[in-house]
């Protein structure tokens, strides 16, 4: 069985907003073929990529709040993972770094369970650290 002791955080400095319970990556890398007189496909040029993502964030507290004034003012803010010790979430590592909020879309109210927010993100620094 599997042992969940990891988790992701959208953290703001040293300050965690809130857990993510979805997380969905895009990430893009477009390439154009380059082809000469003599032969096709001789070559490539790499285009800058672009990193996006999704994320659902339990719409709790205030950290819909908190995320939409990051995405108003647009703040950057990292996306970080977090490791259980015992019963507390203690900080492992930046994934991704220099995040910020291209849109936002809270649920409805939910009469059972916590209702969800969702935001649409972008990643300017991917990083591989562990």
């Amino acid at each position: 069985m599997a042992d969940w002791n990891t988790r992701l955080e959208v953290k703001l400095g040293t300050t965690t907003i809130t857990p993510i319970a979805n997380f969905t990556p895009t990430f893009n890398a477009p390439h154009t073929v380059l082809h000469s007189v003599e032969a096709d496909n001789v070559g490539y040029v790499r285009q800058p990529f672009t990193f996006t993502f999704t994320m659902t964030v339990p719409a709790v507290g205030t950290a819909v709040a908190d995320l939409t004034e990051l995405a108003v003012n647009g703040t950057e803010f990292a996306i970080a993972v977090a490791e259980k010790k015992g019963t507390d979430w203690a900080f492992n590592s930046i994934k991704f770094a220099r995040c910020i909020v291209s849109s936002a879309a809270p649920s409805n109210i939910v009469i059972d369970g916590v209702p969800q927010a969702n935001f649409t993100c972008m990643a300017l620094a991917v990083s591989l650290e562990d």
